[in-house]
């Protein structure tokens, strides 16, 4: 049996809020006129199911978000209402917290108002960009359309994540056995070699001295001093990129690292383009649209260039003519972009763009997977190598003095 939460009125006119359970709303007012309070059904909601305190605060996954747009946008499409399509979402997600933020809107649109107004109540569900682009489908009559286009625009960038992880959870994973490795050897193998060097007595050579003196420090409260010391300067850099100044010089630092600077430019410039094609193709406003976008560019010395075109558009300018003087944007891009605005197929324009960069995007992470394997190989040979050679050296020189 359902729960209904009511707000009615008492004989002298005072407001009163509380719960029944019962088969339905007429029941409900049945049951409150026996109390001697008076109340209509539209001061009666029913109370869903999974919706407790405290759900509905928490982020959503990517994926379930992105199945809940691509169902929704199917529904819609077929013509069930957009109350009866939210019940149904509400009832199939595994996810506790997102069943309740599905509840919630449902009941904020029973409550009359807009699907967009209800989606951003919650804003660690839904960012700016889903809700914006909502609002111009809900304006537009073309809601089930641009929940397709959300859906495709998170597909994509799902997509492109997942590629660079896959690309970095290898090189990452070998570094750390590399390092294990070398920890072994120095912790554990060292010292008893070290403990025969001295026992023979004689000048040991500069890497075996290193190796024995690296071996010492680790195994002694130096040890804990050089972690410290590291925690600290990563809790220093960390707090540093929490700064508008920090994060800005951060970002500019990783753009100028070879290979993976070159990768986050592309990566920027791909999630630029398509977000902006895809917000204008809603019919988002250009300026609202590089607001949003700013906000999700994923880099500082994008989203400056972005706020400064901005201001630019704002003024009179055209988009292309600010990008290029940025300086960030490469020359091809903000061609096409003159291109699509006098042509009037920007939109078509910036997904040309999305498009060429995500495929350079696939075929520069291809590349740096390829190149990491060997590179990590080799620096595998040369940290165990260099560790061996340095503890023989002075037994290949006993062995010679004995000659």
């Amino acid at each position: 049996m359902p729960t209904f939460a009511y707000t009615a009125r008492s004989r002298d006119g005072k407001t009163q809020k509380g719960s029944l359970t019962a088969d339905n709303r007429q029941a409900v007012i049945t049951m409150l006129q026996s109390r001697g309070l008076v109340a209509d059904a539209s001061g009666i909601k029913e109370e869903k199911k999974g919706a407790k305190k405290g759900l509905g605060q928490k982020r959503v996954k990517m994926g379930e978000l992105l199945i809940f747009t691509r169902q929704a946008a199917t529904m819609i499409n077929a013509g069930l209402p957009l109350l009866q399509s939210l019940d149904i979402l509400a009832e199939q997600t595994d996810d506790a917290n997102f069943s309740a933020v599905i509840q919630g809107i449902g009941q904020d649109v029973e409550g009359g108002e807009t699907f967009s107004e209800a989606l951003r109540k919650y804003p660690k569900a839904f960012p700016d960009l889903y809700v914006s682009m909502v609002r111009a489908g809900e304006a537009g009559g073309d809601l089930d359309g641009v929940m397709l286009q959300l859906a495709d625009y998170m597909e994509s960038t799902a997509e492109l994540i997942r590629r660079i992880k896959s690309a970095m959870t290898y090189p990452v994973v070998a570094f750390a056995m590399i390092l294990l490795m070398a920890s072994g050897l120095i912790v554990f193998v060292v010292p008893q070699f070290a403990k025969i060097f001295s026992d023979l007595g004689g000048e040991l050579p500069v890497p075996t001295q290193i190796l024995i003196t690296i071996s010492e420090v680790m195994r002694s409260y130096k040890a804990l001093i050089v972690l410290a010391a590291a925690g600290a300067a990563v809790f220093a850099v960390k707090m540093y990129g929490q700064t508008e100044t920090g994060r800005y010089n951060l970002d500019k630092l990783i753009l100028k690292l070879p290979v993976f600077g070159s990768l986050q430019r592309k990566v920027a410039v791909s999630r630029f383009t398509r977000t902006l094609s895809t917000l204008t193709r809603s019919g988002v406003a250009i300026l609202q649209a590089m607001e949003i976008v700013e906000r999700t560019a994923g880099n500082e010395v994008f989203a400056k260039a972005v706020r400064e075109s901005a201001d630019s558009v704002r003024n009179g300018e055209t988009l292309a003519d600010p990008l290029a003087r940025s300086g960030v944007f490469p020359t091809m891009v903000t061609r096409m972009i003159s291109v699509g605005e006098k042509t009037g197929a920007l939109e078509v324009m910036l997904e040309k763009i999305s498009d060429f960069y995500d495929s350079e995007v696939k075929a520069t992470v291809d590349s740096l997977t390829s190149l990491i394997e060997p590179l990590l190989i080799m620096m595998m040979g040369l940290v165990v190598g260099g560790i061996v050679i340095a503890l023989f050296m002075p037994i290949l020189g006993l062995s010679s003095l004995i000659s």
